[in-house]
Parts: C-alpha cells; sequence; structure tokens
C-alpha cells in the first residue's frame, strides 16, 4: 500500500461521508458536500500525479483509481438527480452515467484480448471530467433555482455533449476488434 492508492481508497471512503452530509436537515449541506466532492476531485488528481512523480504505479492503482472516480461521479449524479427533480438535469447525468458503463465495459474487454491500449484515456475525456467536476460542485453547493445551479447546469451539458464526442472517439478506436471483417468467400 502506497501513498497515491491510499488517495484512492479515501475516495471511496468518502461516498458514505458524502451522502450523509448531503442528506443532513441543514442548509450548510450544500457547502459542504461541494467541498466534499471538490476533495475528491482533487484526490483523483493528486493519487495519478504522485503514482507517477513517485514511480509508485500498482495494477491495484490502476483497477481501483476508474472505479472510485465513477462511483464517486455515479453517486453525486444520483443524488443531485433526485433533489433537483428535473429532466433538465436528468438527461445529462444518465448520458454519462450511461458512457461510463459502456466505456468501463469496452476498456475491460478490450483488455481480455489485449487491445487494452486503443482505448486509453484521450485529451477529450480529460476535458469532460474537468467540466463534470466543476459542474457536479456547482450543482451541490448551489441549491435548486439558483442562477449558478443553472449555470451549473449548462455545464453538464458540456460535460454530457463531451461525453457522447468521447465515447465516438473510444467506440472508433475499438470498432476493428468490435466488428472485425469476415474474409470473403471465394466464388
Amino acid at each position: 500500500m502506497n501513498l497515491p492508492n491510499l488517495l484512492t481508497l479515501s475516495r471511496i471512503v468518502m461516498i458514505p461521508v458524502f451522502v450523509v452530509v448531503f442528506y443532513l436537515p441543514v442548509e450548510w449541506r450544500y457547502i459542504v458536500s461541494a467541498i466534499i466532492f471538490a476533495l475528491a476531485g482533487v484526490t483523483d488528481w493528486l493519487d495519478g500525479y504522485l503514482a507517477r512523480k513517485l514511480d509508485q504505479t500498482t495494477p491495484f492503482g490502476a483497477f481501483l483509481d476508474p472505479v472510485a472516480d465513477k462511483l464517486m461521479v455515479a453517486v453525486a449524479l444520483a443524488v443531485l438527480i433526485e433533489e433537483y427533480a428535473l429532466a433538465l438535469l436528468t438527461i445529462p447525468a444518465t448520458i454519462i452515467i450511461g458512457r461510463e458503463i459502456v466505456i468501463s465495459a469496452l476498456r475491460e474487454w478490450m483488455a481480455e484480448i489485449g487491445s487494452r491500449s486503443s482505448v486509453a484515456v484521450s485529451y477529450i475525456g480529460k476535458v469532460k471530467t474537468t467540466a463534470q467536476m466543476a459542474a457536479i460542485v456547482g450543482l451541490l453547493a448551489f441549491p435548486a433555482g439558483n442562477f449558478w445551479a443553472w449555470v451549473a447546469v449548462a455545464l453538464l451539458y458540456v460535460a454530457a455533449g463531451l461525453t457522447l464526442w468521447s465515447m465516438v472517439l473510444y467506440l472508433r478506436a475499438a470498432w476493428g476488434d468490435l466488428f472485425p471483417e469476415r474474409p470473403q468467400a471465394s466464388e
């Protein structure tokens, strides 16, 4: 166990803390849950940075890091869907969650056939993650109806658009493995 892996594990530990704080019957729950989510986002960046900088990458960390990220994002989006109860928010949130499931399955399958590197994280994926994290922090920090909450909803749509774009890029990269051409029968 090393520091990057401990930071990754801390994100998973933050999930129930985040949920409990979000549902507390107090006004400060919004800002504190936003801070917890933002802290999780910082640890996501920091664990990757430290793993590379300190040469402490491990198979456990490579497995757990994306799991922790997707769990935190999916839980945050789930509580936001319930809190806002608006199709306007539910649509981009379900696009994001659905894409994460599809791409996780694709990466797992590609790893099984030895082609994992063809579906590596892209630059668009990094931009999408930044927009998504900023949108979620904004949606958590400001209650429904607040001007900044609407700005965060708009940013979530940007993230959802980038999500679809990056999914298309991943699927295009894997297309030859997903649909190999069959040899033509000779006449």
